[in-house]
């Protein structure tokens, strides 16, 4: 990671982006519903203060700046780059991408969440519905979930027999070298929560209309077989940490922590340097004295009701 600015600066950017988008990155951070009282009570109590609000936002901001010089050098130098997140359902894996993505240009950093798969894909070789999904040269692709659905949910639930998650345990490993040796680089997360932390999140999802559509019969599956899915975890883990692409783990209680940290160590992971850029000059727009701008009817114009 290349910074060019210290924990102590405050450059007139920082500031001017501070000020001028402080309200956006304020709705994004709204993230206590309209619980109930008692409800409301205990989540304040099992959340000791984190880090102040305007804090938090100056280090975004600072870590999404080099976020951008990140996507830049591997525009310019056609890299690629692959980072998978994984964790418990309401583990932050959203958040976290949201704030990665959120200044970056989507043409260059691809989300990808793959629904359920199709019966024709059922059928497949498991990994060839992800294939098509690996970025070109120049891309940087973010898997919220990824091909470990396999030692995960689909072995939890019984999507797959233990034989389809023995083949995958003795495959994973080569594919993903297979990948870091094709020129991929590949980072690995996983989210953890605590049990505790995990039930006042989907009673916040449960009694919130906005985050309803969050939760479903899957996700509320996943409570009654926490345990089962700490075994699949743990198993994932010590068969699949290989050194060419390591599993890290971030400490997902505190929401804003885990993101700063998340991307903090991502920036960490590739040697990106800043690159030439083209002076960028404004041309001067040119004036035709035979132009006339047409009046539009009204029924086109959206109603300005706000």
């Amino acid at each position: 990671m290349n910074k060019s600015t210290t924990e102590t600066e405050r450059p007139d950017w920082l500031e001017a982006e501070l000020a001028d988008t402080i309200d956006e990155d304020y709705e994004l951070e709204l993230s206590e519903p309209a619980l109930s009282e008692e409800i409301r009570k205990i989540y304040r109590k099992a959340h000791p203060a984190s880090i102040p609000r305007l804090e938090y936002f100056r280090t975004l901001l600072r870590l999404q700046a080099e976020l951008i010089k990140l996507q830049d050098w591997v525009s310019y130098h056609k890299e690629k780059v692959v980072v998978i997140f994984e964790g418990r359902d309401s583990a932050g894996k959203g958040g976290v991408i949201k704030r990665i993505t959120q200044r970056l240009n989507p043409r260059i950093v691809k989300v990808v969440a793959l629904p359920a798969p199709s019966d024709r894909e059922k059928t497949q070789w498991y990994f060839q519905r992800y294939v098509p999904h690996l970025p070109a040269g120049g891309e940087i692709v973010l898997f919220d979930r990824s091909w470990y659905n396999r030692s995960g949910v689909e072995r939890v639930m019984g999507f797959a027999t233990e034989d389809q998650v023995e083949q995958f345990f003795h495959d994973v490993p080569e594919f993903e070298r297979m990948l870091v040796r094709s020129g991929i680089r590949l980072v690995k997360y996983w989210f953890s929560i605590t049990d505790e932390e995990q039930q006042m999140r989907f009673l916040v999802r449960i009694h919130d209309p906005l985050k309803q559509w969050k939760l479903s019969p899957m996700d509320l599956q996943s409570r009654v077989r926490w345990e089962a899915y700490t075994k699949a975890k743990e198993e994932t883990f010590a068969r699949t940490n290989i050194p060419e692409a390591p599993w890290y783990i971030v400490e997902g209680n505190d929401k804003k922590r885990a993101r700063l940290n998340c991307i903090d160590h991502l920036l960490h992971q590739v040697p990106y340097e800043d690159v030439p850029h083209e002076d960028i000059t404004l041309p001067e727009r040119v004036f035709n004295p035979d132009y006339e701008r047409k009046v539009l009817p009204p029924e086109l114009y959206v109603p300005s009701k706000y």
